[in-house]
């Protein structure tokens, strides 16, 4: 009987590992099929979060499942996540898979990003072109979401207005944000790029 309560207590102390490995991060995906039939995209606890991946890193080249558990994406606006994974449903149901290549930023991280773009565009004018400030990003805000690859892109310039996700500016077509709105209207018109959005001017 000890050896079986030895056994037992070994079997318990695993599962509590490996549920607080799995709760605080990053998700494997893979596919499964819902009651319908239809191909969706599900994620599992995989390893805790990196320094990076806290402050909303997404490593280029890695683009993450919009159903990831990540800050990334669990720290977007509750109404951009829960339409983005409405489209993204949709999508895959078509063979268009949505991946997130940027979502929710900490200011930390946005800095970083345009310290980065003004070393790259040589001026903090032409920078802002393509980075907003910490204070005026919608990522930092967590309203505005990067999204890959280009027939995603494709697919969401097309048909993201029925989920109230529009592209925001014309030079950057891998940028969205929730306009609720648009379900009736349609989405706004473009901006050029950021820096002739009102919101940069703040």
């Amino acid at each position: 009987m000890l050896a079986g309560l030895a056994i037992l207590g070994v079997a318990i102390a695993a599962f509590a590992v490996q549920w607080s490995l799995g709760s605080s991060g990053s998700e494997d995906t893979s596919g499964a099929s819902d009651a319908s039939g239809t191909s969706v995209e599900i994620t599992r606890p995989v390893r805790p979060l990196t320094s990076d991946e806290a402050i909303g890193v997404i490593p280029d080249g890695a683009p993450i499942s919009v159903f990831d558990r990540r800050p990334a994406v669990s720290r977007l606006d509750p109404d951009l996540r829960a339409a983005l994974r409405r489209a993204a449903k949709e999508a895959q149901a078509g063979g268009v898979r949505i991946r997130v290549n940027s979502g929710w930023r900490s200011p930390t991280y946005q800095r970083r990003l345009l310290r980065e773009a003004v070393a790259k565009y040589g001026s903090e004018r032409e920078a802002a072109r393509w980075v907003a400030t910490p204070t005026t990003s919608a990522h930092v805000s967590g309203d505005a979401v990067d999204i890959g690859p280009a027939a995603a892109a494709n697919w969401l310039s097309e048909h993201g207005s029925a989920y109230g996700l529009c592209q925001i500016y014309r030079n950057e077509p891998w940028h969205y944000e929730l306009r609720s709105e648009a379900t009736d209207d349609g989405c706004p018109s473009m901006y050029p790029d950021p820096t002739f959005d009102p919101r940069m001017r703040s």
